[in-house]
Formats: structure tokens, C-alpha cells, sequence
């Protein structure tokens, strides 16, 4: 499904400021594979995910997801293969826009993306049917601008853009990092529930030590631009934080990561 072979990057090179971000990471995922990604503060999670969405370029070494080649493909052109969900709800919707008229933009990913046509009455059923699975409402407010939406609302409708068409990959940047305690935990149980439904292949960077190990079927640690834990199976889902921290001997406080 995705396999990353060798990949380097390095930011601000033969700087003072010269940073080594990614330092050789090898990673293959299978299809319907659910990775969450722990790590401090520089480790190098977000950078793995913008190197996989072609919003940096590789220094070194190779992307490909179902056989195709991305690692010299312009971002635009990823664009129709990758579904994303960044931190910040402002990021993945138009504010001035409807809730309908934002679905109709997602739906037509990978397509001509103007809405010169008009939305279908079929295709406005569709999203009434869609977002009434979110259970906020949402499928009675559909002429509603995103702008006047809270921010849970909002992430859950991001959630719902990036998966209204299949993505061959589901990337997630703690994408609730930035959410009240409650309302992150109703957009991670939707985000199992499509995720574990359209058994959609999916990477999810938390903070969070106890989503981590929660949600999906792989866990993998990052320190220093490396991969330096990985587990899956059996052995993830009787993994505990106290077990993570002492197995691997590492210290919560030095990687700011929450228990």
C-alpha cells in the first residue's frame, strides 16, 4: 500500500541553522493498516506526512503508494490519491462557503473541481445521508456557512471532505489536538468508526499516549527523525503507556507526550 524507502530531509542545509528532520526512515504499510505516530516535539512526524502529501520534497530516497511513484509528483497532483485532516479546524474547509457546496468540492476530488454544474439533487441526498451519520445535526444545515460552525463541527465535516471519496491513503495531523477534551474524544470515536467502515488505510500522528495505543493496529514511535519503535498485533492491543514508557525506557516529560 505505502512503502517509503530511505527517505532523508534536511532543512535549511549548510545553515547554522541546518535541521536533519528525517534520517533515513524505511516504512511499509499494508492495505486497511490503522498507524498511529507518537513522538516528542521534532521528531519528525508532521514532516514524514507533508513529505508523503508533496508539500516538502525528499532530499534522498523514495515515496510510492499502490505502485505509483510519488516522489517527485507536485502536491496538486497527490492530491487525488491522499484525504487530510490537519490540526487546525480552519485548515481543509472554506469558510464563506455551505456545508453542501464544501462536500461538493471534496467530492469531486481528483476531477475538475468548479461548481459551474450545480449540485445534484442526488449528490445533496448523498451529503444529507453522509452527515447525518456524524450525529451533530449537521444534514439540517446543509445551505449553513462553515465559518459559523463550532470547531468540532468543523473537524467532523474535514473528517467527512476526506473520506467522501475513498483515499488510497488517510493521513490525520492531530487533527484534534486543537479540541476540548470531549469533543476530540466524539471526533476520534467517528474517525475509528469511517475509518474501521470504509477500511480506509490511514496514518494518524497524536500526542496522546493513550489514543495511540487505543486506536488502530499498529503503534509507531519517531525520535530524531527515525522510526524507533514499532508495534502491532497481539502485542499493541495489550500494550499499556506505563508498559511504552518502560519497555522502551523513555522519559513522558522529555517527549511531552500526554499519559
Amino acid at each position: 500500500m505505502l512503502e517509503i524507502k530511505s527517505v532523508y530531509k534536511t532543512f535549511n542545509a549548510g545553515t547554522v541553522n541546518e535541521k536533519r528532520a528525517i534520517n533515513g526512515i524505511d516504512l511499509k504499510l499494508e492495505d486497511g493498516d490503522f498507524v498511529t505516530v507518537i513522538g516528542g516535539n521534532g521528531a519528525g512526524k508532521s514532516t514524514l506526512l507533508n513529505l508523503i502529501a508533496g508539500v516538502y520534497p525528499v532530499d534522498e530516497g523514495s515515496i510510492r503508494l499502490n505502485n505509483i511513484d510519488l516522489t517527485h509528483l507536485p502536491e496538486h497532483k497527490r492530491a487525488k490519491y491522499l484525504g487530510r485532516v490537519f490540526q487546525d479546524p480552519m485548515m481543509g474547509t472554506a469558510a464563506t462557503m455551505g456545508i453542501e457546496e464544501n462536500l461538493a468540492l471534496a467530492y469531486r476530488r481528483g476531477l475538475f473541481r468548479g461548481l459551474g454544474g450545480g449540485i445534484s439533487n442526488k449528490e445533496r441526498e448523498l451529503y444529507r445521508e453522509k452527515l447525518a451519520t456524524l450525529g451533530l445535526g449537521l444534514e439540517n444545515r446543509m445551505t449553513s456557512k462553515v465559518g459559523l460552525l463550532s470547531g468540532g463541527q468543523r473537524q467532523a465535516l474535514t473528517l467527512l471532505m476526506a473520506t467522501l471519496k475513498k483515499p488510497n491513503l488517510l493521513l490525520l495531523d492531530e487533527h484534534t489536538a486543537a479540541l476540548d477534551p470531549k469533543t476530540a474524544d466524539k471526533v476520534l470515536q467517528l474517525t475509528d468508526e469511517i475509518v474501521a467502515r470504509d477500511k480506509l488505510t490511514t496514518v494518524m500522528i497524536t500526542h496522546n499516549m493513550k489514543n495511540a495505543i487505543q486506536y488502530g493496529n499498529r503503534l509507531i514511535m519517531m525520535d530524531s527523525g527515525r522510526v524507533v519503535v514499532d508495534i502491532k498485533g497481539e502485542e499493541k492491543k495489550h500494550l499499556t503507556v506505563r508498559d511504552l514508557l518502560e519497555k522502551f525506557n523513555i522519559e513522558s516529560d522529555r517527549l511531552l507526550l500526554s499519559e
